[in-house]
Order: structure tokens, then C-alpha cells, then sequence
């Protein structure tokens, strides 16, 4: 069995997707606390991701993450490469995990079950986000820890400030999102 090759279709999707990603993550985050922040940024990768699936989400996830880095908005946010290659590379095309959920999505959206859409939605998304903030949440007791305030842990630290980011940012997207294919279903149909 030969391993399945996007298309050009699905290739264009990821990059432009990846491109609004990156755009919507120039507009200021949600700032909840000096450490913790939401935004909804990850909702075009979470569509790729349910359009084409988990390679285009892991894909579109990898190009948000390098033009992260490309174009300096991950600037002082790198400590180390290595650090830098987890949080930029790593996790946010872990984003595109949602993509696991992309063949139930499909079945949801032709037999028009809207509750059954929402659900999948919102476990492809919290899926999607998780995956993205274990990454985070490692690279916050490695290297963040250093920043806890006085005596909190580094895991307690990562735990607190990334958990809350992921619940946030997630609920955040699945709001956003929920409202989009509810009322428009087709777009995360692949015609």
C-alpha cells in the first residue's frame, strides 16, 4: 500500500491557512494574566485539519509555527533551539491532531447532524489543543520553570499557565468555529 499524497488542492489549503493563522495570531492575544493569554488563532488549522485531515492539520500547523519563527514574532520567546523547536515546531503541529476526528467530521456533515458535528467538534478541538499544550506544558517545566514565582514549582507553574492558555484558546476556537458550521457546514466539506 502506497502512502497517499495530498493534492494541490489540500496543499494551497494548508498554506493559506497556516498564512491566516499567522495573522490572526499578529492581533493581540486575550491577556488574562502577564503569563497566561488566549487567542483564536489555531481555528484555520483546526479547519485543515478537519477539511483534509491529520497530515494537513500537522502540516499547516508546522508552517504557522516556521513563519512564527521567519517572521521574528517569535522573538524572545526562544530560550534555546531546542526549546524553541518544541514550542514552535513541534507543538503547533501537534494542532493538527484535531485531524484524527476528520473522517467522523465528514460523516457528520453529510447526514446534516448538527449535535453530532458539535460534539466532534468540540472533542477535535480540545484533541488538537491538548496535543498542542503538553508540548508547551514540557517545555514550561524545562526551561520556563526558572520564571515561577517563589516558591511554585516549575511543573505547578507550566500546569497553571499553559493549562489555562489551552482551555482558553480552545473553548475560545470551538466557539468560533461552532458557529461557523452550524449556520455553514460546507466548510469543512472537500468538494
Amino acid at each position: 500500500m502506497g502512502r497517499k499524497k495530498m493534492s494541490l488542492r489540500a496543499l494551497m489549503e494548508v498554506s493559506i491557512f497556516a498564512a491566516f493563522a499567522m495573522m490572526l495570531d499578529m492581533i493581540p492575544s486575550i491577556q488574562v494574566t502577564p503569563a497566561i493569554k488566549f487567542s483564536f488563532a489555531m481555528v484555520p488549522i483546526f479547519i485543515v485539519a478537519l477539511r483534509w485531515g491529520i497530515k494537513a492539520g500537522f502540516a499547516s500547523g508546522f508552517l504557522w509555527g516556521l513563519l512564527q519563527v521567519v517572521l521574528g514574532d517569535a522573538a524572545g520567546q526562544i530560550l534555546t533551539p531546542l526549546q524553541g523547536f518544541i514550542e514552535y515546531f513541534v507543538a503547533f503541529s501537534f494542532v493538527g491532531a484535531a485531524g484524527l476526528l476528520a473522517p467522523a467530521m465528514k460523516n457528520a456533515v453529510k447526514s446534516e447532524g448538527k449535535m453530532m458535528m458539535v460534539l466532534i467538534l468540540f472533542v477535535a478541538i480540545f484533541l488538537g489543543g491538548f496535543a498542542r499544550y503538553v508540548w508547551h506544558f514540557i517545555a514550561g517545566i524545562i526551561f520556563w520553570g526558572k520564571f515561577a514565582p517563589p516558591g511554585q514549582s516549575a511543573f505547578l507553574y507550566s500546569l497553571i499557565s499553559n493549562g489555562t492558555s489551552y482551555i482558553a484558546s480552545s473553548l475560545a476556537c470551538f466557539i468560533v468555529i461552532a458557529l461557523l458550521v452550524t449556520t455553514a457546514p460546507r466548510l469543512l466539506q472537500v468538494k
